[in-house]
C-alpha cells in the first residue's frame, strides 16, 4: 500500500467511524452490555409497579407461616368411630386442624406434642386431624389408621378427607399441613411442615390474649 493509499484510508475511516474495526469493537461491546443492563433489570423487575408489601412467588419446599388468611371453611366430615363432624360446632375453642397421614413420618414425631397441648389447653383448644389415607388402589393406607391412632394414643377426634375439603383449604402439597383457628372461626396461623410445640403454644398464648 502506497503513502497515498494510506492517507486515503485513514481520512475515510475518520469520515465514516464504523468502519473502523477499533470503533466497531467498541460499539458492539456497548450494545452487548447494554443488552445485559436490559436483561438484568427485567428480570429483576426493577421496572415492575407492585409495592413491597406484595408476596412474590415462594421456592419450592419454603415453609411459611401466614396469619390472617380469613374465615376456615366449614365442613362435615366422617370420623374414625362412624359419626359426622363439623368444624363449626367448635366455634368458641382454638382448633389445631392437622393435615397428617399414617405413612408421614414428620406427622407421626410432631404428634406427641398435638397429644401434650390438647392436655395443657384441654379447656381453649380442640385438636382435629384429617387423615389423607387413601381408602383404596395401591397406595391404601386408610386400613392402618385405627391401629395407629392406638399406638400413638390419640385422644382428639380424627376425619376422612375428602376432595371437598382438600380444595377448600387451598389444596394440601405437603404434610404435615397445620391450621390453628381463632375461637371467632378466622385461620390465624398456617404451617407447611412439621413445627415445634413452642411455635403452636406461641399462637395460643396469642390468641389468648386477644379477649
Amino acid at each position: 500500500m502506497t503513502k497515498n493509499q494510506k492517507n486515503e484510508k485513514e481520512q475515510e475511516q475518520k469520515q465514516n467511524p464504523l468502519k473502523n474495526k477499533k470503533v466497531r469493537g467498541y460499539i458492539y461491546l456497548g450494545g452487548f452490555l447494554l443488552l445485559v443492563l436490559i436483561l438484568f433489570l427485567v428480570n429483576n423487575d426493577i421496572f415492575s409497579s407492585k409495592s413491597d408489601d406484595e408476596e412474590g412467588p415462594l421456592p419450592p419446599n419454603y415453609y411459611v407461616k401466614k396469619t390472617g388468611l380469613a374465615i376456615a371453611p366449614d365442613f362435615s366430615l366422617s370420623t374414625t368411630d362412624s359419626k359426622e363432624l363439623k368444624l363449626s360446632d367448635y366455634k368458641g375453642k382454638i382448633v389445631i386442624l392437622d393435615f397428617f397421614a399414617t405413612w408421614c413420618p414428620p406427622c407421626r414425631v410432631g404428634i406427641p406434642d398435638l397429644l401434650s397441648i390438647k392436655e395443657e389447653y384441654k379447656n381453649d383448644v380442640e385438636i382435629i386431624g384429617i387423615s389423607l389415607d387413601e381408602a383404596s388402589g395401591p397406595s391404601a393406607t386408610r386400613q392402618d389408621l385405627i391401629p395407629f391412632m392406638k399406638e400413638m394414643e390419640i385422644n382428639y377426634p380424627v376425619v376422612y378427607y375428602t376432595n371437598d375439603v382438600i380444595l377448600k383449604y387451598g389444596g394440601i402439597e405437603a404434610i404435615p399441613t397445620t391450621f390453628i383457628i381463632d375461637k371467632e372461626g378466622n385461620i390465624y396461623s398456617q404451617y407447611v411442615g412439621l413445627q415445634t410445640r413452642a411455635q403452636y403454644v406461641s399462637d395460643i398464648i396469642k390468641i389468648l390474649n386477644q379477649r
